[in-house]
């Protein structure tokens, strides 16, 4: 039985754009044993893959803010030493960054990652015993898929499958609306997300991560009659829209999780480029916008249908 390691730390959404590389390992090689290196957060993302065996969370930043501490250093010793307990026929560290290429290096087998022309920071492929050539310009989903396919030889098939699995539940009407992101020039200008929940026909539900993303979303769900929904997790959020009728969200993680689960969603792109890192190969995801253009209210209506 092959053993294969992906490190793929973080952020929400690069979790999310990795399943389909693991789908593809797991098609490609019947039997292989799929493990998977991600931060604390987001370790509920790689337990949904139906062919992930192991999750192995780590916790880089909560170690980072306690180095001083020898509990923390016993931590890391004890995460060390379960890691090196398996040697991996391949460790393939899709995310390429030096945080990344470290982790890697600390687990047993042939390390592979993107080439320095490649890789998100160069430094990150001095650590890789075997380097892959992956063109920039493509979508992140597909850079996971193609360093995949090279490292492990299969060839890549035509669609993604992300491989996420969580209980059947009932659909209800609601509109999930995600009006969070992680950057300001990410953000839709407040007026057209009042105007999209007027025009939805629809209950509008809107979760929240943090102080600022809960009293925008008191805001906007005041103006529409909305729900401003209490704090959740990434399994409860995953419930949430698998229920729902649509979601439409800016570009953050939360947006490629609905999309990936198979819910039909809508991605606002106003400050990064859709062709990099908007929703991708999920059967009901659209996206709108672009760098410099925020979408009108009827682009986002017509797209969600």
């Amino acid at each position: 039985m092959r053993t294969i390691l992906f490190v793929k730390t973080s952020s929400l959404g690069d979790v999310v754009h990795n399943c389909p590389a693991v789908s593809d390992a797991a098609r490609a090689l019947p039997g292989a044993a799929i493990d998977w290196i991600v931060e604390e957060p987001f370790a509920g993302i790689a337990a949904m893959h139906a062919r992930v065996r192991r999750v192995i969370p780590v916790a880089v930043r909560r170690w980072r803010s306690g180095l001083w501490k020898a509990a923390v250093w016993s931590e890391i010793g004890a995460w060390r030493r379960a890691l090196r307990a398996e040697r991996y026929d391949a460790v393939l560290d899709t995310q390429s960054l030096l945080k990344s290429a470290l982790i890697g290096k600390a687990a047993s087998g042939t390390r592979h990652g993107m080439d320095g022309a490649s890789a998100r920071e160069r430094l990150a492929a001095a650590f890789y015993d075997v380097r892959h050539a992956v063109p920039r310009h493509m979508h992140a989903v597909e850079r996971n898929r193609m360093l995949t396919s090279n490292a492990l030889g299969f060839p890549l098939g035509n669609s993604p499958d992300y491989g996420l699995r969580i209980p059947a539940a009932q659909k209800s009407g609601y509109v999930v609306l995600l009006t969070m992101t992680s950057r300001a020039d990410k953000l839709w200008p407040e007026q057209r997300w009042v105007e999209l929940g007027h025009a939805l026909g629809a209950p509008a539900v809107l979760p929240w991560g943090s102080d600022s993303e809960r009293e925008r979303a008191e805001r906007i769900a005041r103006a529409i009659g909305g729900t401003v929904l209490p704090r959740k997790g990434l399994e409860e959020l995953a419930k949430l829209f698998v229920s729902a009728r649509g979601v439409v969200g800016l570009d953050t993680g939360l947006t490629h999780l609905a999309a990936a689960l198979g819910v039909p969603a809508v991605g606002i792109y106003c400050g990064s480029d859709p062709r990099l890192t908007g929703l991708y190969g999920a059967p009901y995801a659209r996206n709108a916008g672009e760098p410099g253009r925020a979408p009108s209210v009827e682009e986002v209506l017509r797209l969600l249908g």
